[in-house]
């Protein structure tokens, strides 16, 4: 047996111990779309990065030019009431625009997020998939231990409660 591969050692230990066959060409192939999905996920969490950044350069120039322009225009002339009524009309434009530019960032963030984490959602279900088939527990087969749970009785349980039915006197 010291000719035998440290692979084929570990089946026939597997196997001695009762353990189920394991198909370790589909679990290499599993771990390497794991890693291909990580980084797609990655490359998709990235590029929404860099969306999110250009985004918010893009309102920092905005803001900056609006503000540029609005002190250019504001030339406190006329009542007290006056220059309050056009101080708060500026405040209120700022703040809709700092609200927008905040949502556009959420949705930005949010989509990115979701992308990324779809990827890996669906590559776990694939796993569960492949490691279910992998080890003889496909959906809708039954190993033979399950068969026979099922079929023998449980002596721990008396007779007329295997059944589901009262014993009749």
């Amino acid at each position: 047996m010291p000719s035998d591969s440290f692979l084929d050692q570990i089946k026939a230990f597997g196997a001695r111990l009762g353990l189920p066959k394991v198909d370790v060409d589909k679990l290499v192939e599993m771990n390497r779309k794991n890693f291909e999905a990580l980084m797609r996920s990655a490359s998709v969490a990235g590029e929404g990065a860099k969306a999110l950044a250009e985004k918010q350069r893009e309102i920092v120039q905005v803001v900056l030019n609006e503000t540029s322009a609005m002190v250019k225009d504001f030339h406190p002339t006329g009542s007290p009431q006056e220059i309050v009524a056009k101080q708060s009309e500026y405040a209120r434009k700022a703040f809709e625009v700092a609200m927008q530019n905040t949502r556009d960032l959420a949705e930005l963030a949010t989509k990115t997020t979701a992308e990324a984490a779809t990827i890996v959602r669906e590559r776990i279900h694939d796993n569960l998939r492949v490691l279910q088939e992998s080890v003889g527990l496909a959906p809708g087969a039954k190993t033979q231990q399950r068969e026979e749970s099922e079929t023998a009785p449980d002596s721990s349980r008396p007779s007329h409660a295997r059944s589901g039915r009262p014993k009749k006197r």
